[in-house]
């Protein structure tokens, strides 16, 4: 699995649901609202308990009693009934719509969605079919006109409202499924054979889960609105308790006792936007957007002006002892970097190489201070020229990157715009470098793709990315990365999508560039027959830390560590390849370069 798109998910269920509990627990407004609504209900279901009368029983000596009255701890309404007895019994008659409402929406919805997203064109055309069929009915008014069908029992009424509302799931669960379908591990489900109802129900489902449940927040809240819109109206049996039933009593004897309107309308406040706030934290605890970025810690060693000589000699890009974690399942940070340190001096190149996972990519993102917000750079120190970068504000930062330090991804296709040409898309990062006129920049962009090897700029810069060949694509985020002529270039596998012939005429051209602008390159591969042809330096990566650095002749000659010569023996040397035979040809790896060992 590659380093940058690890999923740590764990094995054992139960342990994610321990897991997920723990995290939600951290957050305090997740703590805050549950804690509120777990009340409001515990209050609910303790009614005949709390409360002294029943929610219907009236008194005439009661009427209008204000709060602390004998008995009416917050006073009684006009028909000298109870308000606390009804606040409570009116709690459980929003409990019982949300559930009804928000469990029919889901239960016609979710599968529904489901199905209609994962399953081809005419499944989904009928699904939208019926469901935009639903949506051209006018809910709160067809609730109404048949109020005389579910004769006025609210619960029936919740179950109608939910099938209504269902098409806003739909559309949700539709619309992530689209989104996930044809991702990496749902195509290895279908290769493993699982049937379709467990892809959907194992996988799909917990892959879009995130939406659903804030939807469903937002859905138990519409529920118990609309049920009290719907008592406000005096619409259905105004025997049952309720906040809308409350609320219009209240309003229509707002000036002679004001807190009759006051107590329900606040209550029906706090539970509707408490749900809101629950169903937000439960969604980003699940899907892990509460994180926001770490505070980088202050580096290794203290810098100052006077030590500034001697950062110059010592080179042009350090990295010194540096970690970088991300918090566990459990909570427990896990360090996928430790204590990896290199120096680069000006116009060499250095090969970073490990195998996927490694860790050198999130050192190079270290590097460029483009690390996730779940990362936390525990310890260490990045310096440039002298000038220290880790903690540096992120408005500093900008002006490091595309100035002084660029970046080539792999996967160009990926990493280009595809609603922008290309001459649009070089024109924003010479603009970002440099600010100048329209007419000035397009002859900037026309001599980086000439710069660059494209034989005919001026076709190529009206190209949108589809219309030219993935060598070509990365050609032009190269011209791109070299605009602002950095000092140093970090190349993070970029030859990974492109054929044989493509690969040695992108090293060239990095070659050349480096030699040209006198630029140091930090090249991040796999590939051992790459460095051998294009590096002055290398260090080998594993598991995060650095366990062999030197000159590429040193590592290739006479590697030290067991794990460089694991490396190294995957690679075929000129003699195996002359005289081995042709069916030994099928144990070479597939990324094993066709050279030989020495640079």
């Amino acid at each position: 699995m590659s380093e940058k798109t690890q999923t740590r998910t764990p094995a054992d269920p139960a342990a994610h649901r321990a897991s997920t509990l723990r995290r939600l627990s951290r957050n305090p407004q997740a703590v805050v609202t549950v804690t509120i609504l777990l009340v409001i209900v515990a209050a609910g279901l303790l009614a005949n308990v709390l409360a002294s009368h029943g929610p219907n029983a009236a008194s005439l000596d009661a009427i209008n009693a204000p709060p602390g009255t004998d008995g009416y701890p917050l006073g009684a309404d006009k028909d000298g009934r109870d308000i606390l007895s009804l606040l409570l019994h009116s709690i459980n008659t929003s409990a019982v719509t949300a559930l009804i409402g928000t469990g029919i929406g889901l239960a016609v919805g979710v599968p529904a969605g489901l199905t209609g997203g994962y399953f081809g064109t005419r499944v989904r055309a009928t699904t939208e079919w019926l469901f935009n069929l639903i949506m051209t009915f006018p809910g709160l008014l067809l609730l109404i006109v048949l109020m005389p069908v579910t004769k006025g029992d609210y619960r029936a009424t919740m179950a109608l409202f939910g099938i209504l509302m269902s098409p806003v799931i739909f559309r949700i669960v539709r619309n992530q499924v689209l989104g996930v379908k044809n991702e990496l591990f749902v195509d290895a489900a279908r290769v493993s054979g699982l049937p379709d109802h467990r892809i959907l129900a194992r996988h799909v489902l917990f892959a879009v889960r995130g939406p659903v449940i804030i939807a469903s927040a937002f859905f138990a809240g519409t529920a118990i609105s609309v049920q009290a819109g719907l008592a406000f109206l005096g619409v259905g049996n105004s025997e049952v308790p309720s906040f809308g039933a409350m609320i219009a009593s209240g309003f229509s004897n707002l000036y002679v006792a004001p807190s009759q309107f006051a107590f329900p309308s606040l209550l029906l406040g706090v539970i509707t936007a408490s749900l809101v706030l629950f169903g937000n934290a439960l969604r980003d605890t699940l899907e892990g957007s509460t994180r926001r970025p770490q505070p980088i810690v202050s580096p290794t060693r203290p810098r100052s002006a006077a030590s500034g000589a001697a950062a110059d000699s010592e080179g042009l890009l350090v990295v010194e002892d540096l970690a970088i974690a991300y918090d566990s399942p459990s909570g427990e940070p896990t360090e996928v970097v430790r204590g990896t340190g290199f120096t680069l001096q000006a116009g060499e190149t250095l090969g970073l190489v490990g195998e996927s996972g490694s860790g050198k990519t999130q050192t190079a993102f270290a590097v460029l201070g483009v690390l996730p917000p779940e990362a936390r750079v525990a310890r260490g120190s990045v310096r440039l020229d002298g000038r220290e970068l880790l903690g540096l504000p992120d408005r500093e930062m900008r002006s490091v990157r595309g100035h002084s330090i660029a970046y080539v991804p792999q996967e160009p296709m990926s990493n280009l715009d595809p609603s922008l040409t290309v001459g649009a898309q070089l024109a924003a990062c010479v603009r970002a470098v440099q600010p100048m006129r329209r007419a000035e920049t397009r002859q900037r962009v026309l001599a980086l793709l000439d710069r660059v090897g494209i034989p005919d700029p001026e076709r190529v810069a009206g190209c949108y990315p589809h219309q030219i060949s993935g060598g070509m694509a990365q050609r032009v985020l190269i011209a791109g990365a070299v605009a602002g002529r950095p000092q140093v270039l970090i190349a993070d596998e970029p030859t990974t999508a492109l054929d044989v012939t493509v690969q040695a005429e992108i090293l060239d051209l990095l070659h050349d560039l480096r030699k040209r602008l006198n630029m140091a390159v930090v090249l991040v591969t796999h590939n051992f027959g790459m460095v051998a042809d294009f590096c002055d330096r290398v260090a080998v990566m594993r598991g995060g830390e650095i366990v062999e650095t030197g000159t590429t002749t040193e590592i290739f000659d006479a590697p030290r560590h067991e794990y460089t010569r694991m490396l190294l023996d995957a690679i075929l040397d000129d003699t195996v390849r002359t005289d081995a035979p042709a069916e030994a040809s099928t144990d070479v790896p597939v990324d094993a370069p066709t050279g030989g060992r020495t640079p």
